[in-house]
């Protein structure tokens, strides 16, 4: 049986979409999808959404460092 995620978690589960990346940043950003997605299925309450929400920066600032990195070996 399929875990029933609340609607407000779920919008912030979309937030972790990486299909539109280029093939590098999703390298970066899956790990990240997977987890919030296996947090959401498995956990509930306020503070799995505040989890989330940090997941999120983080992810944010793990693909700024590839950009960051991949600048720096180019430029």
């Amino acid at each position: 049986m399929a875990a029933v995620i609340h609607p407000g978690t779920a919008a912030v589960l979309r937030h972790f979409r990486y299909d539109h990346l280029p093939e590098d940043l999703q390298e970066v950003s899956k790990p990240f999808h997977d987890l919030a997605h296996q947090l959401a299925e498995t956990l509930s309450g306020p503070e799995v959404t505040r989890a989330l929400g940090d997941l999120w920066d983080a992810k944010n600032w793990a693909v700024v460092a590839r950009v960051a990195q991949d600048e720096g070996a180019t430029g």
